[in-house]
Formats: C-alpha cells, sequence, structure tokens
C-alpha cells in the first residue's frame, strides 16, 4: 500500500502540485493504526516507510520534497506559534470559541499549513498513537529522507519561515510582558529592565546578525536569548508562588499560562535554528532529531486539542483550585484537634452551634407554617439558613458538616508529602484519625444539644399556647423523612454533602478574592468610613474582612444552597430535596414532643439510625469531593493507598480510641 502511495504521487504530482496535500494525508492513513492504543502497529508501520525510503533514494526525494513544499508553500508561521486563534483573548473568549467551533468546525485554509494539519490529523485520537511511538522510531524517518540533500534553494524559505515566526512569538511575549495584570502582581517589571522586552531586543540583534552575515552562518548566539526568555520564566513561577499571599484571578492564571507555552515553543524554535546551522557535528544532529520530534508531536497535540473544552478548563482550573483550596487548608487546620484540651473545646464549640441550629430549625416550621408563595419561601428560608450560619461563624461555634470540605486540603497537603516517605506516611495516618475523632466529636456536639434544645422550644411553645408546635401529623411526616430505608434521605444527604464541599469551595474562593483585590485596604481607604466609625474601629472592621470574609461568604451561601434545593425541586419538578444531620436532630426532637413522647423504642431506635446514616453520607461525600479537587489542583498522584489502608488499619487495630477520644499525653 505504501508502495502505491508513493508511484500514485510521482505520476500526477508534476501535473497537480495540490497532490503534495493528499500525499501526505494517504501516507498518515496508512501510517494510522486501526485503534490509537495499537503503538506497536503505527511502529511497524513507520519502520516499513524507513524500509521503503532507504531501498529507494527516489522515494526518500519524492518525500523530502513534499515536505518542504509545505513548509515553503502553505505559509507554515502560523503552526509554529502558539494560540493562533486566540494570542490576546481571554479565558472565557476561548472557552466560547471551543465550544462553538465543536459544533461548527472552521473552514480550511489550503493556504496555511496548520489547516492542513486537520487533513493530515483527521482524528482526535491521532496524538494517542504519535505521543507513544518513541522519539528514536521518529528519528529513523527523518534521517531516512535524508534532508541534507535537499538543494538550498527549497531549504532557504524553510530557514527564513523558522526566523519569522520565531520573531512573532518574541513581539507577543513582549507584549504580553506590558499586560495590566502582569505589571499590577509584579510591580518591578515597571521598575526596572523588563526581560520580556529585552528578550525582544536580543532576538531582533540575532536575527540581524544572522541575515547580514550569510556567509558565516555560525555567526550570532542564542544564548543572550535564553537567558532571558529563563528570567521570564523566574518572574512567572514567581508570580503563581505569590499567588498564595496575594491571590489569582482566572485572567492572571490564563495570561500566566499562556506565555509559559509561548516561552517554551521560542526556546523549541531558537534551539532547532541553532541546531541546523551545526548539523555536521553528531551530537547536534542528534539534539536536532529530538527537538523536531518533540515540537512535532507538540503540534499534533495541539492539533487534536484545539477544541477540547475539558482540557482549557482543567488547565485553567487546576492553579485556581490550587489557590481556594490552600486558603481552605489554612481555614481547616483549625478543625482538627491534637489534645485533648482542642477536643473538648471543638466539642463545646459544636454544642453551641447546636443551640443556634435549634432555633434555626424553629423559625424554618414556623415559616413553613404559612404556605407563602414558593419564591417567597425559599428566600425566607435562605435568609434564615445564612444568616444563622453567619451568626454561629460570628460567635466562634462549629457546625461538624463544615469540617470535611476545610480539612480535605490540609489532608491532601499531608498525602503530597507523605507519597514514598514513611514518616510523612505515619504523620497522614496520625492527621486521618485526629480528623476523624474531630469529626466524631462535632456531630456529637451538635446533636447532643440539638435535641434537647428543639424539645425545650417546642415544649414551652406547648405550654405557653396550648397547641403543639408540631403536629401529630406534622411530626410523623418529619420522621418518616429521615427513613433511610423507605424514603430519599441517603439521597437527599447527599445532595447536602454537594453543597457543603461548594461552600468549602465558595470560602476559599472568596478569602482569595480578598487579598487579590485588596478589599481590606480599599475599606480603610473610604473616607465616608473612616467618619462613620473612626479610624481605630475601620481597621478594626478591615482586619476582621480579611481574615474572615470567605468563612462569612461560605456559611451564607451554604445556608441559600440548602435552601434553595427544595425550590428547585418544587419549581422543576425534580426529586430534590437536603438533609443535614444538625436540623434533622432538630426535627426529631419537635416530633418527639409533637407526639407527646408516645414513641416505641423501636421508633427511636430507627430515627437514631437514620441520623447517623444521614450524618455519614453528609460527611463522606463532602469530604470525598472536597479531596478529590485538593488532590488534582496538586497533581497529586498517590500510589500508596494500599499501604495507607495498611497502616489505618494497625492502628485502629492498636490504637482504637485515638479515633474517638485524644490520648492524655499530646
Amino acid at each position: 500500500m505504501l508502495e502505491q502511495v508513493f508511484e500514485q504521487y510521482a505520476k500526477n504530482s508534476q501535473r497537480e502540485p495540490q497532490l503534495t496535500v493528499t500525499f501526505i494525508a494517504n501516507l498518515m492513513a496508512e501510517i494510522r493504526p486501526p485503534k490509537p492504543h495499537q503503538t506497536e502497529a503505527a511502529v511497524n508501520a513507520i519502520q516499513a516507510l524507513c524500509y521503503l525510503l532507504n531501498s529507494d533514494p527516489e522515494k526518500a526525494k519524492q518525500l523530502r520534497d513534499a515536505i518542504l513544499r509545505l513548509l515553503s508553500e502553505h505559509k507554515p508561521i502560523s503552526l509554529f506559534l502558539v494560540a493562533r486563534h486566540s494570542a490576546f483573548a481571554g479565558f472565557f473568549t476561548e472557552m466560547r470559541r471551543r465550544i462553538s467551533h465543536k459544533f461548527l468546525p472552521e473552514a480550511i485554509d489550503t493556504a496555511y499549513l496548520i489547516d492542513l494539519f486537520a487533513l493530515f490529523f483527521s482524528k482526535t485520537s491521532d496524538e494517542i498513537w504519535i505521543s507513544a511511538v518513541p522519539d528514536d522510531v521518529w528519528s529513523q524517518l527523518i534521517v531516512a529522507m535524508h534532508f541534507e540533500e535537499a538543494p538550498e534553494n527549497i531549504t532557504e524559505p524553510c530557514r527564513q519561515n523558522l526566523l519569522a515566526a520565531t520573531q512573532v512569538l518574541s513581539y507577543r511575549i513582549a507584549a504580553l510582558g506590558l499586560e495590566p495584570e502582569l505589571l499590577r502582581n509584579h510591580p518591578e517589571l515597571e521598575q526596572h529592565t523588563s526581560p520580556f522586552m529585552t528578550q525582544q531586543t536580543e532576538l531582533a540583534e540575532f536575527l540581524s546578525s544572522v541575515n547580514n552575515l550569510t556567509n558565516n552562518a555560525n555567526q550570532g548566539d542564542i544564548k543572550p536569548i535564553l537567558v532571558m526568555l529563563s528570567q521570564c520564566n523566574t518572574i512567572i513561577a514567581k508570580i503563581r508562588r505569590n499567588s498564595g499571599q496575594v491571590g489569582t484571578s482566572i485572567q492572571l492564571t490564563f495570561l500566566l499560562q499562556r506565555m509559559s507555552r509561548q516561552i517554551a515553543r521560542l526556546e523549541t524554535l531558537l534551539c532547532i535554528f541553532d541546531y541546523l546551522r551545526n548539523s555536521e557535528k553528531v551530537v547536534h544532529v542528534e539534539a536536532l532529531y529530538c527537538q523536531i520530534v518533540r515540537l512535532f508531536k507538540e503540534l499534533v497535540y495541539s492539533e487534536c486539542h484545539k477544541n477540547d473544552v475539558h482540557q482549557h478548563w482543567q488547565e485553567n482550573m487546576e492553579i485556581m483550585a490550587l489557590r481556594v483550596t490552600e486558603n481552605a487548608s489554612r481555614t481547616g487546620e483549625h478543625y482538627i484537634t491534637n489534645n485533648r484540651h482542642e477536643y473538648y473545646a471543638l466539642m463545646r464549640s459544636a454544642m453551641g452551634a447546636g443551640v443556634v441550629v435549634a432555633m434555626m430549625a424553629t423559625l424554618k416550621i414556623f415559616v413553613a407554617k404559612h404556605h407563602l408563595a414558593p419564591l417567597t419561601e425559599a428566600l425566607l428560608f435562605s435568609l434564615n439558613y445564612g444568616l444563622g450560619f453567619i451568626l454561629i461563624h460570628i460567635l466562634h461555634f462549629t457546625v461538624a458538616t463544615k469540617q470535611p470540605a476545610m480539612t480535605a486540603a490540609a489532608i491532601a497537603a499531608s498525602i503530597d508529602a507523605a507519597d514514598g516517605k514513611s514518616k510523612e506516611m505515619d504523620n497522614l495516618v496520625a492527621m486521618i484519625a485526629n480528623t476523624m475523632r474531630s469529626q466524631i466529636i462535632a456531630i456529637f456536639g451538635n446533636v447532643v444539644l440539638a435535641i434537647p434544645i428543639a424539645m425545650l422550644i417546642a415544649w414551652g411553645i406547648f405550654t405557653a399556647s396550648g397547641q403543639h408546635f408540631v403536629s401529630p401529623e406534622k411530626a410523623h411526616q418529619l420522621l418518616a423523612d429521615i427513613d433511610p430505608i423507605h424514603s430519599g434521605a441517603l439521597f437527599y444527604a447527599a445532595i447536602a454533602g454537594v453543597c457543603l464541599f461548594i461552600s468549602g469551595l465558595i470560602a476559599g474562593y472568596h478569602d482569595n478574592l480578598a487579598v487579590y483585590h485588596k478589599i481590606p485596604q480599599r475599606l480603610r481607604a473610604l473616607t465616608w468610613l473612616q467618619k462613620l466609625l473612626g479610624f481605630a474601629r475601620l481597621d478594626r472592621v478591615a482586619n476582621y474582612v480579611e481574615n474572615n470574609l470567605g468563612a462569612l461568604a461560605g456559611n451564607f451561601y451554604f445556608g441559600c444552597l440548602l435552601a434553595a434545593m427544595a425550590a428547585i425541586g418544587v419549581l422543576f419538578g425534580l426529586p430534590i430535596d437536603i438533609r443535614h444531620i444538625a436540623f434533622s436532630s432538630a426535627f426529631v426532637g419537635f416530633s418527639v414532643v409533637g407526639l407527646d413522647f408516645m414513641l416505641s423504642w423501636q421508633a427511636l431506635a430507627f430515627a437514631a439510625s437514620g441520623l447517623v446514616l444521614i450524618g455519614c453520607v453528609n460527611l463522606v461525600v463532602s469530604f470525598s469531593l472536597a479531596l478529590y479537587v485538593a488532590m488534582k489542583s496538586r497533581k497529586v498522584r498517590f500510589k500508596q493507598w494500599r499501604l495507607l489502608l495498611s497502616n489505618l488499619a494497625n492502628r485502629l487495630n492498636q490504637h482504637p480510641a485515638e479515633f474517638i477520644m485524644p490520648p492524655k499525653k499530646a
């Protein structure tokens, strides 16, 4: 089949130059394996092509000339660049482009080589087998084409196109180096000579020396340019590191990612050109082939993923997620107890929250009795829950189910450090044990007071008015709602767990927002607030906002999410609701009084089991989601789950009490 492709091209290429594109496309079709993961088939096909080229110099010349013709006649500059479609577009602009082009692809302009790539690599799975084929196999194919035998009148246009691509990339990097978002996060660029500008100056001098001294191709040195590009990468890395303290944004994240890619591509093109000038040396020939194969794989990957929405979202969200989860991590460390003093303090804090939750449950039932319009009812429920959770935070109380979303990031950091290190593995096991007992005691604190306070409120209303706060029919309904078998209680508890996870992300996002947009400093600068509160009081308010904005926002939106779920279910006719361990406990307290304490022990046991299962689902779902995002954002690939589970089982077997009560001595 390979011979037929060459024979057909040899017959018609003189009369129809456009058949060069068809020739390359047909060759790729012959090399392409039946399935993308069949790498061995692709390797065999490439080696067969190498054998054919080595045994027939005329065929090697045909393929070599076809490739050089593509690189010289079909405007290849845009192929060498990065993000041709959106060199200066933002995150959401690029997202919209990818989504629209997924449904309606761009028209192919054969004048541009980057568009012809869509014909050569017509399947999005092509990058899988092309990346899997070893570099030395692709190098053998390059060697078999004998590019060193090509005449200069064909190679010179390719060389000029390569240099033109480096110049365009350099201009883009210099322009991005002047972006206000970059200068805002690294003011030193305005105070000192910017390497983003200097690299362009160095490249201009290099191109001038190369073009003017054509008799001596070794003139010009790329090392000063590479030094400047290295300094650019250093600044980008520094801004990313500092984003933990000064925050980040989607725009900044996308900008840094785009700059890193363009710098890497410029370095690759410069190295290829430098190796081409010294191709007579064996070491440079090997390095040249390595760089060409690497660039080829990058170009194919870019072509196959040019409309990949998931990849665009994932790459830009990882750094954002890291900032958000690290902010949550700093909060989460306060929810992990290490000694009995912290343990009992957390229990008292959770008991205080149980009292507030019982009052919030009372208001919720009171509003529900009036049977208001669905939207009005949802708004009142949201304000009740949202403001109630804010009050809990202001009073330094603890809602048990808020812990997992916060503690997961701290555990992810420990997992990152523990991979392959026994000492860190022991510390990780200890942290998990500490986290488990902290959550157990927090749930206990919430429930142990939520139920009796709810009973006390219901009994007080009955004593004062002579009527039950919760009728017997409503009491039976509240108990049926937490039935883990005959109702959707566990599914609704999972929905509440998702709300808990989202609230943790919201908290981290607002912490990042407060730092990145300098909200405390801007509050201090408000003249009317200075006159209203005074400098000292305003400073305390600004400090409180700086340290608590995320927690306040997370708590408020968590309450809104819980209240909105039922309204969404009614609005769309979907089986959506929530079950939260603390509120379900309060509802059990109301039900016991509403039924005049006439409950059998079986009913009480069933209610208790329902509460336990609801609490477990709340914790497991929110913790699992938060841990997944935290590990994903850190790019943690933990490979020792079996060892971790074994160590946990040993710790549980040897010291089971540590998972419930901290030891007397820390």
